[in-house]
């Protein structure tokens, strides 16, 4: 005995397996933008700038008044080597991303390459610019 105007499905319904491939894609998104947080620097714009994906990069950061920081905690220099050679000797092949403030001088971010290349930093990447017309 067959119920009337009941048919056996013939093809798989995909419709909430995209809902949710949407969603993690939203969450992945979200998470990843999240975990990119720091000191706010100015950085001058480029019309081709490319977009870095470092998960695991620590950041250094030289503000406009001259402040070094290590994933937005103020450091001094000599603070810096030391944290520098931690990190180099716990992991030598972490990346370090150097931002620099658009008005800084040249003369300190020279210091802090000087001193990621006494430390032995092997992966040293500069956020020189930002992209156009973004923040």
């Amino acid at each position: 005995m067959q119920i009337q105007g009941k048919k056996p499905y013939n093809e798989i319904n995909i419709t909430p397996l995209v809902d949710l491939t949407f969603v993690l894609l939203i969450i992945f998104i979200l998470l990843t933008t999240a975990a990119v947080q720091g000191i706010k620097v100015d950085l001058p714009s480029a019309s081709a700038a490319k977009v870095l994906d470092a998960p695991k990069a620590r950041v250094i950061a030289v503000a406009n008044d001259g402040t070094v920081s290590i994933d937005a905690v103020p450091v001094s220099m000599s603070e810096l080597e030391g944290q520098l050679r931690t990190i180099i000797a716990s992991a030598p092949d972490t990346p370090i991303i150097l931002r620099g403030d658009r008005a800084v001088q040249y003369d300190q971010i020279m210091q802090v390459l000087d001193l990621c290349s006494k430390v032995g930093v092997g992966s040293l990447g500069m956020a020189a610019t930002r992209p156009p017309g973004g923040a």
